[in-house]
């Protein structure tokens, strides 16, 4: 079953009473295989709800937190790998927590909708750094109007950069 183009999604703010359920989500096999140590994760999101660069949030479906997004501005960390992307420009990294909702089109609705909202407070492209082996993703980023724009190796190992821009909807090779 497919999400519905009306479903809609609600993004908060991540608290410390949120991170026992996304330490949850982090053993779970199908975030696990794509995520560092929970316990390193955990310390590095907790670090992050006082962030200027960084914003935690839960995504929630009906009132129900059912995965962990993060967004970051490249621009704000020294020496960022993706600091040559255009000025304004905002990264996401996401995990749908709950293993029944995977599979079943909701990181392509999540991330269309995030995306749409940056775009409308200003981002001129959204960028998101999928693992190569990670297919399952890269087509819900594609689903969601993201493409491949890089293939990069940096210290979060090697990545496929995909983008999309806010006027064009879609990416030029190069930027």
């Amino acid at each position: 079953m497919r999400p519905e183009a009306s479903l809609h999604y609600d993004f908060r703010p991540v608290t410390e009473k949120d991170l026992p359920m996304i330490a949850g989500w982090l053993v779970e096999p199908h975030v696990a295989e794509w995520w560092d140590d929970p316990e390193k994760e955990i310390a590095e999101i907790r670090e992050h709800i006082d962030s200027i660069s960084v914003e935690p949030l839960i995504i929630e479906l009906d009132g129900r937190p059912i995965g962990y997004l993060q967004s970051y501005d490249p621009h704000l960390e020294d020496g960022h790998p993706y600091s040559d992307q255009p000025f304004g420009t905002l990264g996401i990294d996401l995990s749908i927590g709950r293993p029944e909702l995977v599979g079943r089109g909701h990181g392509s609705a999540i991330v269309r909708q995030f995306a749409e909202q940056l775009f409308e407070e200003g981002a001129p492209r959204v960028i998101i750094d999928p693992d190569p082996a990670n297919a399952r993703a890269i087509r819900a980023y594609e689903k969601a109007g993201f493409r491949a724009i890089d293939r990069r190796q940096s210290e979060y190992g090697d990545v496929v950069l995909m983008a999309i821009d806010a006027e064009a909807g879609d990416v030029e090779e190069g930027q």
